[in-house]
């Protein structure tokens, strides 16, 4: 049991270190809005994070529900240490994905407000002035202007 553990915490690490370097490479990707990339790198994370969830079952089943470091008690100190020094491991690497996660998320969303501002700028200066532009009463008339009518009589 000890080997089964050992070594599906051992694939959570690598799995965690990975899972960071992909979303930093996410990260260049957002920033170079390099739209293939992000949605190719997406699906790698999608697939390690459920290999990821499969790995954490894996224990809990083995386990019968207790949880790693108190198992970690109950074996020698050499199997023990082995185990709650990996358990740091996952720990810490968790800790930096969410960092990551969290940054990733802010520029996506940072992007898409500026995708966003962008084109309804742009809608804005491509739309015609009133509705009935194009409409029945239409054409494109030179609009006259009340002010004007002071200056627009004869001399």
């Amino acid at each position: 049991m000890y080997t089964i553990i050992h070594t599906s915490l051992i694939r959570q690490s690598k799995a965690l270190s990975l899972l960071c370097e992909l979303m930093e490479e996410e990260y260049t990707a957002l920033l170079d809005r390099n739209t293939d990339a992000v949605v190719a790198l997406e699906f790698s994370i999608q697939e390690l994070i459920r290999q990821l969830a499969a790995e954490k079952a894996t224990v809990i089943t083995t386990l019968a529900g207790v949880r790693v470091a108190e198992y970690a008690g109950s074996l020698s100190a050499e199997e023990g240490g082995a185990l709650l020094e990996l358990l740091r491991a996952i720990d810490k690497a968790e800790q930096g994905v969410a960092r990551q996660a969290t940054r990733n998320s802010q520029l996506s969303l940072a992007l898409l407000d500026q995708s966003s501002r962008t084109l309804q700028a742009l809608t804005s200066q491509a739309m015609p002035p009133k509705a009935e532009t194009y409409g029945r009463r239409g054409g494109m008339r030179v609009q006259h202007h009340p002010e004007a009518a002071l200056i627009s009589g004869r001399l």
